[in-house]
């Protein structure tokens, strides 16, 4: 296979990627969500952090925590467990975070190839 082609599968495997990757690129560009996975990183504990605390940690209003949890829950960053009335948020330890990995390894070989 000559240089171009090999460029080629690697660049369609980045864009496969970018495509795997696209939910959990957009939530975590705000940098509300991640002052809130560092605050969850911080504290990681059993079971998890609750709303109030995250609001603390972050000086941000309750609504807005909230907000920014559901997105990224959502993008199957964190999870959540309930206890009862109370939802205890962490990082979730089969995050779609890891996928990213996958997507610096793209880019790294595609890069490796133009050298």
């Amino acid at each position: 296979m000559g240089g171009t082609n090999v460029k080629q599968v690697v660049a369609a495997n980045l864009a496969d990627e970018f495509k795997k990757n696209q939910n959990v690129l957009t939530a975590i560009r705000d940098e509300t969500r991640q002052a809130i996975l560092l605050t969850l990183i911080q504290g990681q504990q059993v079971p998890g952090m609750r709303v109030g605390e995250i609001k603390e940690k972050t000086h941000l209003s309750r609504p807005a925590v909230s907000h920014h949890l559901k997105i990224l829950k959502d993008a199957q960053i964190i999870s959540v467990r309930k206890e009862g009335t109370i939802n205890y948020y962490r990082l979730d330890t089969k995050s779609k975070l890891k996928l990213l990995k996958n997507l610096v390894e793209q880019i790294e070989m595609l890069l490796s190839q133009c050298e």
